[in-house]
């Protein structure tokens, strides 16, 4: 999974304010009270005594696996949560950085692939949104993240992420050209579905304003794969994990034949309990 954002990520955010990351900062929140193990954290709390504080340290973390610029992960640390930042991409984390300088924020960012995913100590929680897995082009990487994951969470810790569906990029943006202009900047999104691979390629031409009145035109290569749920179930308790909701993130009901994106909830299941 090559890096693809590099000069998207001087524009991504601007071009991604319609993404609804409030929302999904609440539910990950509610999801996490209602079936989770993960606390929210004041400054006072983090100071290890014993034993005891370092496993609670370790069952409040978040880590956020495809953070991006960090837009969600900043959420979930100004709304008290613990917070890791994971991705492949350099230029997305800093700007990342750059938001964490600002807000005095105490989120660890980390460079790595998901698909090598090395954290330092269990984790309650491990959530991935905005696509971040249809990034994975193949099952049996798909397998090895749902895996690592299960590895690192903590007894009863909460997987909870997003991705998209085939029939999104079958039927909903398959073929289809999006174009938008802005102040500083404009883009075109051309995809193309291929539908014997069952792969989205999606070429980016950006033009961005560098300095005065003069643009850059850059360009950016895509590549996404589609899921079902009932495949992502299998592969989920394959890895060990417990599903414990598959929903539609757009109406919040069951999942159907035209659903868009879904987001899962799996849970660890086979680590011992330990006392706190």
């Amino acid at each position: 999974m090559a890096e693809a954002y590099t000069d998207f990520a001087d524009v991504y955010d601007e071009l991604m304010d319609d993404v609804p990351y409030e929302a999904w900062k609440d539910r990950i929140a509610w999801l996490i009270q209602e079936y989770g193990v993960s606390q929210r954290v004041s400054g006072e709390e983090k100071t290890l005594e014993s034993l005891e504080d370092a496993l609670a340290s370790e069952r409040d973390l978040i880590v956020d696996l495809g953070c991006g610029t960090g837009t969600l992960t900043e959420l979930l640390a100004k709304d008290g949560f613990d917070c890791i930042g994971v991705d492949n991409s350099e230029a997305m984390l800093a700007k990342a950085m750059e938001k964490k300088e600002e807000s005095g924020s105490e989120i660890l960012y980390l460079l790595q692939d998901m698909r090598e995913l090395s954290l330092y100590s269990t984790v309650g929680t491990v959530v991935s949104v905005c696509d971040s897995l249809n990034y994975l082009l193949e099952e049996e990487e798909l397998l090895q993240v749902f895996s690592l994951v299960n590895n690192y969470l903590y007894p009863r810790g909460l997987f909870i992420f997003d991705f998209n569906t085939d029939y999104k990029y079958r039927e909903v943006i398959g073929d289809a050209v999006i174009a938008e202009n802005r102040e500083d900047c404009s883009f075109i999104w051309e995809n193309f579905y291929d539908p014997e691979e069952g792969i989205n390629e999606y070429d980016l031409t950006m033009f961005l304003k560098r300095e005065g009145e003069l643009f850059e035109r850059v360009s950016e290569t895509h590549f996404q794969r589609g899921y079902e749920a009932a495949r992502i179930e299998e592969l989920l308790k394959k890895a060990g994990l417990e599903v414990v909701l598959l929903r539609d993130a757009d109406t919040d009901g069951e999942v159907t034949e035209t659903t868009e994106r879904v987001y899962a909830v799996a849970r660890e299941c086979q680590k011992e309990p330990q006392g706190l």
